[in-house]
């Protein structure tokens, strides 16, 4: 199956969810306000988003207000607005030898999976690979993150479950270097964004890491579960005060209704979707790409609906 395609089919729930009413919305004669308003209420609904949902339906006013258009028309406008509201993240570049990537969100998001499919594609690219194991609250995390290294081929660096998850990133910083690794993939114990001692925790790993190299980390990221819609902005928002975040990662989005969110996400915040989750498979981790994006969530909506 090719990368469009497994977007494609990840996204039919979004895709179902987002078409449901709308032909019956829009294919009732001309587009008025009242259309567009219904229109609106049902994208919110469908969980794309406040934000996203105004800007669909302005597009919608500006070219077709007061307009007889087929339900494909206004798809086709609605398809074109939502690819200006997303981005193609730039290429993901190594910015020195290591190149650190921190990786953090909250508990099931999906942050060791993502580490250990993220490392398997590294290695297949012919980088040498590390991954810290900084979730040292759970000993199932540290053989969980473990078993994922063993899989990938990454080297691995853990200390004792309840150590400081600080010192577990100090020696796998130091242990890179010394090894020649190309990328350190560092994982972190999943926290809440509005418990602050966890959020101090995070910055300690920072200062840390930060002695072995005042430029690590060259990447944070955030994981972000595709399920919670519209919860992700908020949550975002705030760990994005906390730390510069350079990207994201959407994961589960392959049997979720709430895709779409993504689109919303995009709108308002100005942080790169660089990678998002389809699978569990340790080859489904694609990057992201906002043609592929957009083609999933409305290409052949229609024919998918009659058939």
């Amino acid at each position: 199956m090719g990368l469009f395609s497994a977007i494609k089919k990840g996204l039919s729930k979004t895709r179902d969810a987002l078409m449901g009413e709308l032909k019956g919305i829009v294919g009732a004669g001309k587009i008025t306000d009242d259309t567009l308003e219904e229109l609106e209420e049902h994208l919110i609904k469908a969980d794309v988003g406040v934000e996203a949902a105004f800007l669909l339906t302005d597009a919608l006013r500006e070219n077709a207000l007061g307009k007889s258009l087929t339900t494909e028309q206004v798809l086709d406008i609605m398809r074109n607005e939502a690819e200006r509201l997303l981005k193609d993240p730039p290429p993901f570049e190594l910015k020195g030898k290591p190149h650190v990537v921190l990786v953090i969100g909250v508990n099931g998001a999906g942050k060791t999976t993502t580490i250990g499919k993220l490392a398997a594609r590294l290695i297949g690219e012919g980088k040498k690979v590390m991954i810290a194991a900084c979730d040292t609250f759970r000993a199932a995390a540290i053989d969980q993150l473990q078993t994922w290294a063993e899989r990938s081929g990454a080297e691995f660096v853990k200390h004792e479950e309840g150590s400081d998850p600080a010192a577990v990133a100090f020696d796998a910083c130091q242990a890179a270097v010394a090894r020649g690794c190309d990328v350190v993939l560092v994982d972190t114990a999943g926290r809440l964004h509005n418990k602050d001692y966890l959020m101090e925790e995070l910055k300690k790993i920072v200062r840390v890491m930060k002695k072995v190299n005042p430029d690590f980390p060259q990447d944070m990221w955030l994981v972000i579960d595709g399920n919670t819609g519209q919860n992700t902005i908020s949550q975002t928002k705030i760990f994005n005060q906390s730390f510069p975040l350079t990207g994201l990662v959407v994961t589960k989005l392959d049997g979720t209704a709430r895709g779409g969110s993504v689109l919303s996400i995009a709108s308002s915040l100005q942080i790169p979707i660089r990678w998002v989750g389809m699978g569990e498979r340790i080859d489904q981790l694609v990057e992201f790409n906002k043609r592929e994006y957009v083609d999933g969530l409305f290409e052949n909506a229609l024919e998918e609906k009659s058939e």
